[in-house]
């Protein structure tokens, strides 16, 4: 007996905005026993200004989550306590690897209640962190939000995370969209099957189009050097003084964790996507030959963990389930690979692949110029003189870490502490793996796709897989130079 197909209602998903609650985000706890937190928060950017952060959370006093009634409230909890915990990690001229017990303890409880980590994850940033400037106007238009909360109280960072929400708003129907076609496969109704990719191919064009807006308000440098330290976890952040990840002290006992920070490969939608269409990400490199290679004689291989199976644990907890219930049911790839005949539905399917690799070579653009090319513009600023606008090299953080050394000898990452460039280039080439046509499958799995971006550098890809950038800082490989921005 086939399992039923999910409704998405009772994963705490919209009709409408999809994985954006259709609650909307408070923009405050009702209860002023929580005051003291909201007070740090609202202050946030003067307390870093002053150097006053660490102090300010070192007398907070410690406070019950038991008064945190509603959902809603635990997420807004949950937003507060990410930003501060960020704020206070990042917030000096080293990290401080030691979170005292006043906000650990209430972390802790409010994550087990969310099944979350201890980090601030894209839910905290951006779908329980936005708020609509106009109520009647849809979500999907970004001249109708806006941010919470931020940490630099910047109109980049703000942007930043708007972006994602507006994709996420968008993106919101295709839920239903797919839903109806798995259900329509299942009758073997190849019409509507087709109807509904189509449909979902224009909303993910429509996706990439939002992406491409990122430049509208978030400047690379003031992204690089002022906002992104901030995001970062504290796995794999030796270089950027946390060796040992985060000891957690809460009053009894401490141990270091280690976990990555706000990523967008957290976001539910994108890898809803995936698994909608039949697309399957291995470990960074791992070949498909090499995943064959690993079966025994029609012995399953033992479970792969790459960094997209692992961003799941970031996700909320009815979101990961949703995920989990779709995986069971996905069947629309299965249902068009059976039928090769019908041409207007392998196209519509052919499509929805075209338009999600063509959204993630964008995103490897937008790494190239906020990551890349600003980490060798500051290597070359470290050799000259000091400037104004120079990051003072007395400060540690993933921003500077690593400026003076040579390119080749150390690896970038992001803020999720993954080394990202060779992530996001298998990513986008296995998006055209599942392709059911001949031609579409060359076109999809050889170099990147076309597309109308016009980026300020020219990106260009290799057969062998070398990218190189041609733009701000000269011509140079991006071989070794990794990282994401919060990454998909």
């Amino acid at each position: 007996m086939l399992p039923p197909i999910p409704i998405p209602s009772e994963y705490g998903i919209s009709p409408d905005s999809g994985f954006l609650s259709s609650e909307r985000p408070l923009e405050q706890l009702p209860d002023p026993y929580y005051s003291k937190w909201e007070w740090i928060l609202s202050n946030i950017q003067s307390l870093l200004l002053s150097g006053r952060i660490r102090r300010a959370v070192d007398a907070m006093p410690m406070l019950s989550t038991s008064y945190l009634r509603t959902e809603p409230e635990w997420r807004r909890a949950y937003s507060i306590l990410g930003f501060i915990l960020h704020a206070y990690v990042w917030g000096g001229p080293k990290p401080e690897e030691r979170i005292p017990p006043q906000l650990t303890v209430p972390l802790l409880e409010v994550c087990n209640h969310l099944e979350l980590p201890p980090v601030a994850t894209y839910a905290g940033l951006v779908l329980w962190n936005f708020k609509p400037i106009f109520p009647d106007e849809p979500l999907d238009s970004l001249d109708n939000l806006a941010c919470i909360n931020t940490l630099t109280g910047s109109l980049d960072e703000q942007w930043f995370y708007l972006i994602s929400v507006a994709i996420e708003a968008r993106g919101g129907p295709a839920i239903s969209l797919v839903l109806q076609a798995i259900t329509a496969a299942r009758l073997g109704n190849s019409l509507v099957v087709t109807e509904c990719l189509q449909d979902l191919a224009e909303i993910i064009d429509e996706i990439g189009a939002i992406l491409e807006r990122m430049y509208e308000h978030n400047d690379p440098y003031v992204f690089y050097h002022r906002i992104r330290p901030y995001l970062a976890g504290s796995k794999n952040m030796a270089d950027a003084g946390l060796p040992n990840g985060l000891l957690y002290d809460d009053g009894k006992t401490a141990e270091y964790r280690q976990y990555g920070g706000g990523s967008n490969a957290q976001s539910s939608l994108i890898q809803f996507f995936d698994i909608a269409l039949g697309v399957e990400h291995r470990p960074t490199g791992e070949t498909r030959a090499g995943t064959a290679a690993s079966r025994n004689d029609g012995v399953a291989a033992a479970p792969r963990h790459g960094f997209i199976q692992e961003m799941r644990s970031y996700m909320p907890g009815h979101h990961r389930r949703f995920l989990e219930h779709i995986s069971a049911v996905a069947n629309i790839r299965d249902y068009v690979e059976a039928r090769h005949s019908d041409k207007a539905l392998c196209l519509a399917y052919d499509a929805c692949l075209s338009m999600l690799r063509v959204m993630r070579d964008k995103h490897i653009q937008i790494v190239s110029r906020y990551i890349i090319i600003q980490s060798h513009n500051a290597r070359g600023r470290a050799t000259r003189s000091s400037s104004p606008r120079r990051p003072s090299t007395t400060t540690l953080n993933l921003a500077t870490a690593r400026h003076g050394e040579k390119p080749d000898n150390r690896k970038l990452r992001g803020t999720g502490g993954t080394a990202l460039i060779p992530f996001l280039k298998q990513a986008r080439d296995e998006t055209g793996e599942p392709a059911i046509d001949a031609w579409a499958r060359r076109l999809l799995t050889t170099g990147p796709a076309e597309s109308s971006f016009a980026p300020l550098s020219k990106l260009g890809e290799h057969p062998d897989g070398h990218l190189e950038v041609v733009g701000l800082s000269g011509t140079w490989a991006a071989d070794d130079s990794e990282g994401g921005i919060c990454h998909w």
